[in-house]
Order: C-alpha cells, then sequence, then structure tokens
C-alpha cells in the first residue's frame, strides 16, 4: 500500500480508533456526566492543567507567517484540528466555537485567540486556509495553520488528537481524513485547561470561558 494512503500514526486501524475513542472517553467524561447523545445538560469536564495535552508547535499561519506556541503566549487559545474539507463536523464545531465567544462582552471575546490546525496539509495550503477562514459563520480572528506532514503530526500527537487519511469513492473527493472532534482551551502560558467534547453547547463553553477570565485575569 501506498505510504500516504495509510493513516499518519502507523498502527492498526482498529487499534487506531480504539485509542481514539479511549482518549475521547478520558479527556470528556466524568463521573455523573452523559454519555452518547444525552448530554444536553451536562457541563464541560473541567481538568487539572498538568495533563499531558499541549506542548511546542511550529506551523504556517494563513497569512504565510511561521508561529509557534510562544506566538500566543500571553493569551488563552481555542484550538479545533480540523481540514478545510470536512463535510459537516468541523465547520459545525467552528460554528458552536463562534456562538460561545459571541455570548461574551467585546472585551472578554478579545482575550481568546481560535485556532484552526489542519489535519490535511496536503491540502489545506495557506491560501485555501485563508478562503476558509473568512467564513462569517466562525469566530472572528480565526488563525488557520498548517505545516508539513510532519510538523501537523508533532502537533496532533502533542494534543493526543487521532487523525488518519480515509480514501473516498470518487463522489465528493479524492479522500477525507478521520479524526478526533475536540475544542481544547489552553491558559495563557500554553498549559492545558479545559477540552470540549462535540457535544457541548455554546452556553456550556461561554460560561466556561467566563470562569477561566474570572480566575485568570490578563
Amino acid at each position: 500500500m501506498d505510504l500516504k494512503n495509510r493513516p499518519i500514526w502507523l498502527f492498526p486501524a482498529i487499534a487506531a480508533i480504539l485509542a481514539g475513542v479511549a482518549a475521547v472517553a478520558i479527556l470528556t467524561l466524568s463521573p455523573g456526566a452523559g454519555t452518547g447523545a444525552n448530554t444536553t445538560g451536562a457541563a464541560p469536564v473541567r481538568m487539572s492543567g498538568q495533563a499531558d495535552i499541549g506542548g511546542p508547535f511550529t506551523l504556517v499561519d494563513h497569512t504565510g507567517r511561521t508561529v509557534t506556541e510562544e506566538t500566543f503566549a500571553g493569551r488563552p487559545t481555542l484550538i479545533y484540528f480540523g481540514f478545510t474539507y470536512c463535510p459537516d463536523i468541523c465547520p459545525t464545531s467552528l460554528q458552536v466555537m463562534a456562538a460561545a465567544l459571541d455570548r461574551l462582552t467585546p472585551e472578554q471575546r478579545a482575550q481568546f485567540q481560535p485556532l484552526l490546525i489542519t489535519v490535511d496539509p496536503e491540502r489545506d495550503t495557506p491560501e485555501a486556509l485563508a478562503a476558509y477562514v473568512q467564513s462569517p459563520a466562525f469566530p472572528d480572528n480565526l488563525l488557520g495553520l498548517t505545516g508539513s506532514e510532519e510538523q501537523i503530526r508533532e502537533a496532533a500527537r502533542a494534543y493526543r488528537v487521532y487523525y488518519a487519511r480515509v480514501e473516498d469513492d470518487g463522489t465528493l473527493a479524492e479522500y477525507t481524513m478521520d479524526h478526533s472532534s475536540l475544542i481544547y482551551l489552553m491558559g495563557r502560558n500554553g498549559e492545558f485547561v479545559e477540552v470540549f467534547p462535540h457535544q457541548a453547547t455554546p452556553d456550556q463553553i461561554a460560561s466556561r470561558l467566563q470562569q477561566f477570565l474570572e480566575t485568570n485575569p490578563a
């Protein structure tokens, strides 16, 4: 099999999927929290800032500028791993992020830097990301980040993100990407604060962001 057609993490597909499911379960579930689709009333789970999630990265933003984790020092970030060819999950998650930020005051909202890190660097060039992040449905000031296959692999590994290339039948595109769907809240010094599962509502996320600002003022 052509290596580019294999999953990015080179272990059996079933094991990868199980590992991704297990990672999501560990990050998103706590005693008393709902599971499956019945999560409407469940607040996002607050995780320890000492969790081994996040770390150094070197990527390129949609303007062609090289950025690292130090570029965002002093600002909390909201990070989502996705790709521009994603038909539904990625745009939905970015719209939820935007709706959550819209629930904050302008002063609160300006403190957060939303980031989209692609898991499809082959197609998601800076130019492609530049067009994508301009959608009015997405957060204001959303930055799209890309890089080499290795740079994306290292960033995904740091955030415990599962992703894999899946060959399509040709009706939509040559291939699609399977990936975990989580929004990460990282602190002002790049420390892990919280992860929001795909089922989290804008109200739940906004409430947690406000709480973060109250306990971590600029």
